[in-house]
């Protein structure tokens, strides 16, 4: 399997103000260290980290300079590189927003982000809604709904990214108190946005347990989400497979079985299409491919969908590629990644290490990604 990448964000400063007594971090990081206070971060990531050791040889990290990730990286001995550097001898919000536009312009499949609810500011000020992000806890106030409750269970949850485990993501709350009123014996909490994150839901275990999931009422539930959430004048191209089929069915749209069709606006424009055909459908028209994973073998593209071509894709956006699948046909996988064999090397590298997946009626999972061997392994 290819290597996999994460974004890793240190806040030097996050949790500086707890131990005397200020309350928080923000603003009063000199205080707080004239005060005798002791940096904590980079130890509460090491707590993260170590989760993912025994992964190191498939991990490079994306990170920025010195106490922002890579001091700490190089220490633990993890493969990384360095996409910035600070702007002062200490980082500041615009360090951490930087360092988010820099991890999402390099793709990574999940950003790590150590600090409290200003850190969780500063990362929601520029992070787009497609990135996954994961806080580890190290501030004074964690109000947020974008942290794990331990560093611990922060590295486990994205220990179990790597393995295959099923993740499904939602959105989480970024708030934050105003310092000034709490220092003032007044507590005034402030919602300041939201953020893509992962989340536990055990859901491996659960669908190993007969009955715990309905094929067919997940296939309602996810036409249910698509007939609330089409967009006018885009073109949704549907994959083969029993999956997208149900899907179609659930809508009262009559798709073939194993060929690829085209609905516009809730109807059916183009059924059992050619690889011609699909990209004059396509090209220039803004659009949406949705296919689904072979199940026990996970193949989304280059096996039975070869109409799907590396043109067609290009065409359409990997960004608006989405995966449909059930957690139980994800089950059958043991943990193995999604492939992809377009034939194209240069467009599977071009992949993500992880996509998204819809699972259920406005339920989405992150699931890792690898290529088929028509792709080069970077191991």
């Amino acid at each position: 399997m290819s290597v996999f990448h994460l974004g890793l964000i240190i806040n030097p400063l996050a949790g500086l103000g707890g131990s005397v007594g200020l309350k928080g971090s923000d603003g009063v990081a000199v205080q707080a260290l004239a005060l005798g206070a002791e940096p904590r971060a980079a130890a509460r990531t090491r707590i993260a980290l170590e989760c993912l050791l025994a992964q190191s040889a498939r991990l490079e990290f994306a990170t920025f300079a010195g106490a922002m990730g890579a001091d700490l990286l190089a220490e633990m001995g993890f493969n990384y590189r360095v996409l910035g550097e600070l702007a002062a001898s200490s980082s500041s919000a615009i360090d951490t927003q930087n360092a988010v536009l820099a991890l999402q312009d390099a793709g990574v499949a999940l950003i790590m982000f150590a600090g409290g609810d200003g850190t969780a500011r500063d990362v929601c000020a520029v992070a787009n809604s497609a990135q996954p992000v994961l806080g580890i806890p190290a501030g004074v106030k964690i109000h947020s709904g974008v942290y794990a409750i331990s560093p611990r269970a922060a590295g486990e949850l994205a220990k179990r990214l790597l393995e295959g485990g099923l993740v499904r993501l939602a959105s989480g709350e970024v708030r934050d108190q105003d310092e000034e009123a709490l220092r003032g014996g007044k507590v005034a909490a402030r919602w300041y946005g939201e953020l893509t994150v992962p989340v536990e839901g055990h859901y491996m275990q659960q669908v190993k347990q007969a009955g715990m999931e309905s094929e067919e009422l997940v296939l309602v539930e996810i036409a249910d989400w698509l007939h609330d959430s089409w967009e006018a004048d885009v073109r949704y191209v549907f994959g083969p497979g029993s999956t997208l089929h149900g899907i179609a069915s659930n809508l009262g749209l009559p798709t073939s079985l194993l060929g690829i069709d085209v609905i516009e606006n809730g109807a059916l424009i183009a059924s059992d299409v050619t690889e011609a055909q699909l990209f004059e459908l396509v090209h220039g028209y803004p659009s949406r491919l949705l296919v689904t994973a072979i199940g026990g073998q996970g193949h989304i593209l280059g096996r039975g969908n070869q109409q799907i071509s590396p043109r067609v894709v290009r065409a359409i956006g990997l960004e608006h590629l989405r995966v449909v699948a059930t957690k139980r046909k994800l089950a059958t996988l043991a943990g193995r990644p999604l492939l992809v064999d377009s034939g194209d090397a240069q467009l599977d590298s071009a992949f993500p290490d992880a996509v998204r997946v819809w699972a259920g009626y406005k339920e989405e999972l992150l699931y890792p990604l690898g290529w088929g061997d028509a792709a080069p392994s970077s191991d």
